[in-house]
């Protein structure tokens, strides 16, 4: 396998990182480490830092760089250094992957490895629930809560399926049954997670997919919008947990489970420090004491009612208000924005190669579920901000090497 790859030391440390994300705590930060040192170090001696520097760089820089000058402002006192450091792993995880100059083998171990790790840790998961009751939640061992191992679930599955969506056509029947297992085994963890915020983002996603692959083959889109379809109709009238999970939110009237409440105490947090906010990982710190005592020094009465306290914001738009404040906020939006406007930019076109069909889906379901899913949950840290880096790591990779190049034509 070593002769695979350009840099087999530093790939295979790569791909025992993507191993352990989902699964073991302690060797993914031993191994991001071993892999960024790895990286530094061979680029130094062959002098080949990926080329040259671009708007990416500038913007992946502020992003690090803005998670220290939130802490060094933060209004809160905690460990606002140690949540910048959050920043740092899978900021610099995105920039090394960016400038890697790997190619398509090392593409496809990527992709491949994403999908069975996360299977493993799915079959962890599910062990846990249903056999040794471990677990009364679907978790995996190193994401941790549910709502967070259902994100990191609805990326995987927006992977697998542009995988077998991409290569469809190239590849053997063991492999396409294969493929099409690993897209329904995520599906039935979704729906097991019962996390409506993963579920909805995992149909959209879907949706769009379909949509954007006409481009390539009406076909697929056919099947996988077909697909959509069966699995809403199964879900709605077998009536699936998740589904009336929903229909007794609806009924109680609180269909947010109360996250208006806990987004009151951000908007608070905000208003009382509005620049920096309090400080990353200072969520924690937002007592109901200090928002009663912001409500009533700013002249309004203070209702106990609207305030639910959490430990953190559970929409990452209102987390990273209050705790980065309105200049983290726009470093973040920034950061979305010019991803969404590469996905724009350079969606396949109807001659593109699978490759980058393949990755543009892998990035596009990373950029979907962050965004969507992260309306009411706090998606873009930890493992699945990594997950989501690794996939728009390999597609500026992947467009860099087109345009050094001149190739753009296959993308």
């Amino acid at each position: 396998m070593t002769k695979m790859f350009q840099r087999p030391a530093e790939f295979i440390l790569l791909l025992g990182l993507v191993i352990a994300l989902p699964l073991f705590e302690a060797p993914k930060n031993l191994l991001w480490g071993a892999w960024i040192i790895t990286w530094l170090y061979l680029r130094i001696r062959d002098k080949d830092y990926g080329g040259a520097w671009d708007i990416w760089d500038s913007l992946i820089v502020m992003w690090i760089a803005s998670g220290y000058v939130v802490a060094a402002f933060a209004g809160l006192h905690d460990s606002e250094w140690g949540g910048a450091n959050d920043i740092l792993r899978y900021g610099s995880i995105l920039w090394a992957l960016k400038r890697s100059g790997y190619g398509e083998k090392e593409f496809r171990w990527l992709i491949v490895t994403v999908i069975i790790s996360t299977l493993i840790a799915l079959g962890v998961a599910l062990w846990s629930m249903y056999v040794s009751h471990s677990r009364w939640t679907l978790e995996f061992h190193s994401v941790g809560h549910v709502n967070h191992s259902a994100i990191y679930l609805a990326i995987s599955y927006g992977i697998a399926l542009a995988a077998v969506m991409a290569f469809w056509g190239r590849l053997g029947w063991v492999w396409r049954v294969a493929g099409l297992l690993a897209v329904g085994v995520f599906t039935a963890g979704a729906f097991i997670s019962l996390s409506r915020g993963a579920v909805g983002a995992m149909l959209v996603l879907t949706f769009f997919m379909s949509l954007a692959w006409s481009r390539k083959s009406k076909a697929i889109a056919a099947i996988t919008m077909a697909m959509l379809i069966t699995t809403m109709s199964i879900a709605y009238f077998g009536q699936m947990a998740v589904v009336t999970k929903y229909q007794s939110r609806m009924a109680a009237d609180d269909v947010l489970s109360q996250r208006g409440e806990i987004w009151n105490v951000a908007v608070e947090a905000w208003k009382r420090y509005p620049l920096f906010g309090v400080g990353m990982t200072n969520y924690n710190q937002i007592s109901m004491e200090r928002v009663q005592q912001w409500v009533e020094a700013s002249g309004r009465t203070y209702v106990a009612s609207n305030y639910l306290s959490y430990a953190h914001g559970h929409s990452l738009y209102f987390n990273t208000l209050a705790e980065r404040g309105l200049f983290g906020l726009g470093v973040l939006v920034m950061l979305l924005s010019a991803w969404f406007y590469g996905l724009l930019r350079y969606l396949p076109g109807v001659h593109a190669e699978n490759m980058a069909w393949m990755l543009w889906g892998g990035s596009f379901s990373a950029w979907l579920v962050t965004v969507g899913a992260g309306t009411v949950s706090t998606t873009l840290h930890h493992e699945h901000a990594i997950l989501s880096m690794l996939m728009l790591g390999i597609w500026l990779a992947y467009l860099g090497r087109r345009m050094r190049h001149q190739d753009v034509s296959k993308v």
